[in-house]
């Protein structure tokens, strides 16, 4: 019986300190690791190096990534387990969402 995939949106912030190929390679670790759990991607939307709100393990600033994937229910606890384990990763998060954004739009914030 196959399992169920669900849509997901995941945010991930990788060190600022990598070099292009070090974030790229990164990068590639999460993608493949949804794969391998029998996952698909659907989107990425690199954000590019952004201050950090608060300070993560000494860094003020990260590189953004988010992701679009489907992934069978259940293997979310599998992927959270591999990223706890990612030193090149400072903070992620994964929610369920209905649809894929292709393009990404924000207000601008009063100054």
């Amino acid at each position: 019986m196959e399992d169920k995939k669900e849509l997901y949106e995941g945010m991930y912030i990788l060190s600022a300190t990598l070099s292009d190929d070090a974030r790229n390679k990164a990068l590639e670790k999460i993608t493949s690791g949804i794969e391998q759990v029998g996952g698909q991607i659907h989107k990425v939307h690199d954000q590019g190096r952004k201050k950090i709100a608060y300070e993560i393990r000494g860094a003020r600033e990260g590189h953004y990534y988010l992701l679009y994937f489907t992934a069978p229910k259940g293997v979310l606890a599998d992927l959270w387990r591999d990223y706890h384990l990612n030193e090149d990763l400072l903070r992620f998060l994964m929610l369920k969402t209905d649809e894929v954004k292709q393009e990404l739009t924000f207000k601008q914030l009063p100054e």
